[in-house]
This record gives structure tokens, sequence and C-alpha cells, in this order.
């Protein structure tokens, strides 16, 4: 008797469902409806209580992934296709202002929390732009967009809009200054020295920019020397802070970190077994040891200074009301 082929519902029949839009020699890229584009966060460790992620999947490659488990949820659970398969939400603007309009002054939103919002994808269907564009036209909330892409730099103009009307803080993902390491950890995102030098873009056209160090990985980038020329390469191109967070890997990125190691540090397979065998973070006084070497070098360099205490000029007082556009 044949098996029977489990029957997919929500987003992993959305996902197969899904029109392909371009496929590449490496890539297929699909458009994935949206029954939502802001997704709650209720977790206490983090800084933000909203999140938006433009796409799904993404193109980069990074070894250390920890977002591969997301494609779980459309029933893809080959690691691989989180980076070979890459959908683009169908954007309704209509729709995701109205999503805006119902959250309360003041509220915390990060774009880009599980995939790059400046992958590849965004230079064909310019998803996050879009989405920009309609915070362009309100205000009032505080705002943070994480990736490790120069393309954040096309949108500069932009970005100082919203600048304007929410507290705006971008972050530049750069795990290292080395190019050489940075090309076998993130094969196929910008280069080291063209993330650093959209930071000093975005620095000089007044806008706040910080660098992460993420992840921080146990005898590969965690030296002294290296999160020292890290920092250095940071302060120099106008970065107002530095952070950084230890390596941490669930099962999907786990199934292509280990076999990565085997082929490029073998010598560290041992070590990491050791310690994420067990569990998928470390405790203790590794990443304690972390945080204070991290601490006393951006204070070396400057890299501690704090969010700037200044309002923007369009930030609404009245909390009943929000700026839109026509």
């Amino acid at each position: 008797m044949p098996e029977q082929v489990p029957k997919l519902i929500g987003i992993a029949r959305m996902a197969a469902e899904a029109p392909c839009l371009e496929p590449k020699r490496r890539v297929e890229y699909f458009e994935l409806g949206a029954r939502s584009y802001l997704a709650r966060c209720d977790s206490p460790r983090l800084p933000f209580r909203w999140t938006i992620n433009p796409y799904r999947g993404c193109e980069f490659g990074c070894k250390y992934c920890y977002a591969r488990y997301t494609h779980e949820f459309m029933e893809l659970r080959d690691p691989g296709q989180f980076e070979r398969k890459i959908y683009a939400k169908k954007f309704d603007a209509v729709r995701f202002r109205e999503e805006l309009r119902a959250l309360p002054l003041g509220e915390t939103i990060a774009l880009g929390t599980a995939t790059d919002p400046y992958q590849p994808a965004e230079r064909r269907y310019g998803v996050t732009r879009k989405m920009l564009e309609a915070f362009a036209s309100t205000s009032g909330f505080h705002l943070g967009i994480t990736t490790k892409s120069d393309l954040v730099a096309r949108d500069i103009a932009l970005l100082k809009e919203v600048s304007r009307r929410h507290y705006l803080r971008v972050s530049m993902t750069v795990t290292t200054a080395d190019t050489e390491l940075a090309r076998l950890l993130e094969p196929m995102a910008p280069r080291p020295d063209l993330r650093l030098a959209a930071v000093r873009s975005l620095a000089n056209a007044g806008l706040r920019i910080v660098v992460g160090c993420a992840p921080v990985m146990p005898l590969i980038n965690d030296s002294e020397s290296s999160l020292e020329a890290l920092a250095r390469e940071a302060a120099a191109a106008g970065a107002s802070a530095l952070w950084a967070n230890v390596l941490f890997l669930k099962p999907c990125a786990y199934q292509v970190f280990l076999p990565f190691l085997e082929e490029r540090f073998p010598h560290l397979v041992r070590k990491y077994r050791e310690q994420y065998d067990r569990a998928a973070y470390l405790r203790g006084a590794y990443p304690e040891m972390i945080q204070e070497r991290v601490e006393a070098i951006r204070k070396r360099h400057g890299l501690d200074r704090k969010s700037d205490a200044h309002e923007p000029e369009l930030w609404p007082h009245d909390p009943q009301i929000q700026l839109f556009g026509p």
C-alpha cells in the first residue's frame, strides 16, 4: 500500500502552492502570500515586541545560521533549502499600514530577525524598501534593522526620512574583519570591507549605525586580536556601538555547522562536540569572558555610546495620534 503523504496546511500549503518567480542556477525565488506582516515576540530576552521579515529563507548561506528552522514550518526540512528556496512575501501596502496603525505609540519593532532584509532578493523584489516607505508615512515607533549587506546604503534617503519619524537604529553584522575567514563562514554575503563602507555611508548621513559581531565562535573569531581589529574598523567607519553574541547551535544549524568544521577546522570538531552536544547555548565562564572582553574593547574604541537622546522631529506626543500620509 503506498505511503500516505501528509496533508499540508497553513504556511506549508501556502509555500507548496507559491508561484515560482524566477529559477536561477543555485536559487529559486517564489512569491509567498502573507496573512500578516508583523509577528509578536514575547521573549523577555529580546529588546523588541514585534518582528518583520520581508523574506523567508536567505541566500547568504552562513554556516552558523540559527534561522534555518523557519523553513521547517513549510515542511522544508533539508537545511540547505533555506538558502536555495527564497520566498518573497507578496506585499499589500494598505494592509501593512493597517497593521502599523493598530500598534500603540512607542512599540519596538525589529526588521530582519530571521532572514536578511537586504539579501540579493531585495534587488529584484524590493519588499524591504516598500515596507520602509510605509514607515516613512507614519511615526512613533522604535525601529531596528539588522543586516549584513551593503545594499542598505541604497536606502539612505528613505532611512533619513524614517529617522525623522521614529527612533531608528541600523545594525550591521560583521563577524570578522578577515575577508578570507568571512568568505568561509558566510560564502554569499558581501565582504566585510563592503559592509563597513556601508556603515561609513550611513554614519556620514547622520543615521545611528552600530556593528554586531554575531556570532562569536570559540577559537574561530573570538581572540582579542580578532575582536580588536573589528572594533578598530567599526570605529573608523563611524559606528556608535559594538555588540556581540556567542554562537548557539540549534539542531538545524548544528547539521550544517559541524560538517563545515569537519571540512575546514577539523582540529576543533572534538571541542565543539563536547560543548554543543549537551546544549544549543553555552553557559557560564566562556560567554561571560567574551562579554567582558568585548566590553573592554568597545570602551577603548569609543563604541559604547548609548542611543541618541533627542526625539525624532515628527514624533507624535498624543498616544491616540499616529501621523499617516495620504
